[in-house]
């Protein structure tokens, strides 16, 4: 006993107590320990499950993974179908500066690839010794501890987590199993935001689908494929839509519709089926995409950067057996190739396209019928009852001529019987305009020049036809007797102030001729003739002559050209 009653410990057993206490302190400091990383785990999870959208997923993964074991730097590395590289790569850590001065993100070589190749946890206190390191690209900060760990959902590889530069130096082990027990969970989150977006691209998809062929039914088919390719680049995301037919006179693609990236050089052009991705489509009548590779031959309709290609989809356009075209869908390197989802929602909306541009046709096909029906019994009733009524209201006339004999009275009935035969040769000129149809014949294209024209004219123009024109003016010849005709009446009825314009086109003698006629005020000496000269410069190509005859009471306007070729130009009179 100690003086005074104070209590002592011998020596031993002080040893002992301080000893077990400085067990109990230590054992609760991991304790706490543990329960902090555990919270630290807990919290990573919520972080990760909280968000529904896959990218938002990635990046709260690799940003979570970074707090919950204490690294500088972090990333997730997103493997291809294939398995034998990185398509995807979602970073932390570093600046978007630095990111840009290495210009080209991993694509799983060295370690990276390591982990492809087996999939297994990989933790390093210094990165520069290990043999399967390949080394920094330029301008890459330094990095030395490493632990990656991949990431399963449904027990196949999805994807790689990376940690570099452990702020206390070096990875543990305890950080790899939590980093382990963050990529399970990651799983989940992935697969499940995965099912979502798979979800809501076919909604998105399917939508458009049934809004465009909805569309497609009440547009034009001349200008359906247009439609087509504006509406869908926004559901693709792409650069480039392009539609391509097939061409009747050669086995060439025609690029009927494009939008996006040069859309404009693109639009007509004929391109070689077996120079370029969407002709694959002709091999067996399906759908085809790949996603980024090295640029090969030229092929315009892929988006092209530094070598490589970007993603690209080809969907045949069908119904049933025929084939009427490909849809072409183009996205640039730096974009994630086209997912199963989008190209079954793809295929799908070619088909109910293809289904709609065949029911627009059929419909303008029955509305040409119908119409073509009415325009021959309105020619039928023209020649049958109106032409045969004038006719006789003519020999009427005649014979009351002929009865009162010379004088005033005469002339006035001559002149009324001249306006009778010039009022049926205009309803023949109407009745055949209606009953014979032919959008390319030289005849019909200047009857709808006269039609055009005269909604600006103060009363219709008068057009009549001599001579075989049909039969003789073809091609070029009747292209450029098409310009010549809307150019004269252009000028007649918008310049001389006329009450009446005529045309006049014939053939005679190998020689074809146009001949406008108005009561205007003539050409001003001093107006600018620069259409009158092209009109010149037109006809001596061909060897031809045009004449302009004008005064204050009119203007008649001859421009002639031999049927066959020539090159020798005629005086002009």
């Amino acid at each position: 006993m100690a003086e005074h009653g104070s209590l002592s410990f011998p020596d031993g057993p002080r040893s002992e107590l301080e000893e077990a206490i400085a067990s109990l302190l230590t054992q609760s400091e991991r304790v706490m320990r543990a329960q902090g990383r555990l919270r630290a785990l807990l919290r990573a999870t919520q972080a990760v499950v909280e968000q529904s959208d896959l990218t938002l997923v990635l990046s709260s993964i690799v940003e979570a993974a970074i707090e919950l074991v204490d690294a500088k730097y972090g990333a997730m590395g997103v493997i291809n179908p294939e398995h034998d590289a990185l398509e995807q790569f979602i970073y932390a850590g570093m600046s978007d500066e630095d990111a840009a001065a290495i210009r080209h993100l991993p694509e799983g070589r060295g370690l990276l690839g390591a982990l492809i190749t087996e999939p297994h946890p990989i933790r390093l206190a210094e990165m520069d010794g290990d043999p399967r390191a390949a080394g920094f690209p330029a301008n890459h900060p330094p990095m030395h501890s490493f632990l990656g760990v991949p990431v399963r959902v449904r027990g196949a590889v999805f994807g790689n987590l990376y940690l570099t530069d452990h702020r206390d130096g070096g990875f543990s082990d305890e950080d790899e199993q939590l980093l382990e027990a963050l990529a399970a969970t990651a799983g989940f989150a992935i697969e499940n935001a995965r099912l979502l977006g798979e979800a809501q691209t076919r909604t998105r998809w399917m939508t458009e689908a049934a809004e465009l062929s909805s569309a497609i039914l009440s547009t034009p088919t001349t200008t359906a494929l247009d439609l087509l390719a504006t509406r869908l680049r926004d559901v693709a995301e792409a650069e480039l839509i392009s539609v391509l037919v097939p061409h009747a006179q050669s086995a060439e693609f025609r690029v009927a519709a494009a939008s996006g990236a040069d859309e404009a050089a693109l639009r007509g052009s004929f391109l070689d089926p077996t120079a370029v991705f969407a002709g694959r489509v002709l091999e067996d009548g399906r759908a085809h995409s790949q996603a980024r590779v090295p640029a090969g031959e030229h092929d315009p309709l892929l988006i092209a950067h530094d070598g490589v290609t970007g993603p690209v989809m080809a969907v045949p356009l069908l119904t049933g057996s025929q084939f009427l075209g490909v849809l072409c869908i183009t996205r640039g390197p730096d974009h994630r190739r086209f997912s199963p989802a989008e190209i079954d929602g793809a295929v799908d909306l070619a088909s109910r396209a293809s289904i709609a541009l065949e029911l627009a046709r059929a419909g303008e096909e029955a509305h040409r019928a119908l119409l073509a029906d009415d325009r021959r019994r309105i020619a039928r009733d023209l020649h049958d009852h109106v032409i045969q009524q004038l006719f006789g209201a003519g020999l009427g006339l005649q014979a009351l001529a002929d009865r009162i004999g010379p004088g005033p009275d005469g002339e006035t009935l001559g002149e009324t019987i001249d306006q009778l035969d010039d009022a049926i040769v205009q309803i023949r000129t109407v009745i055949f305009a209606l009953s014979h149809r032919d959008d390319t014949s030289v005849r019909h294209r200047l009857l709808d020049v006269v039609g055009e024209l005269s909604a600006t004219a103060r009363r219709p123009p008068a057009i009549r036809f001599n001579g075989p024109v049909d039969l003789i003016v073809r091609d070029e010849l009747a292209t450029d007797v098409v310009a010549v005709a809307r150019e004269l009446l252009s000028n007649a009825i918008r310049h001389a102030r006329a009450d009446h314009v005529s045309i006049e086109v014939g053939v005679q003698d190998e020689e074809v001729s146009v001949t406008v006629d108005d009561d205007g005020t003539g050409i001003p000496s001093d107006a600018v003739h620069s259409g009158l000269a092209n009109l010149r410069e037109r006809a001596a190509r061909r060897g031809g002559s045009f004449s302009v005859a004008t005064s204050g009471s009119g203007t008649t306007a001859r421009w002639t050209s031999p049927t066959r070729s020539s090159t020798t130009p005629r005086e002009s009179a």
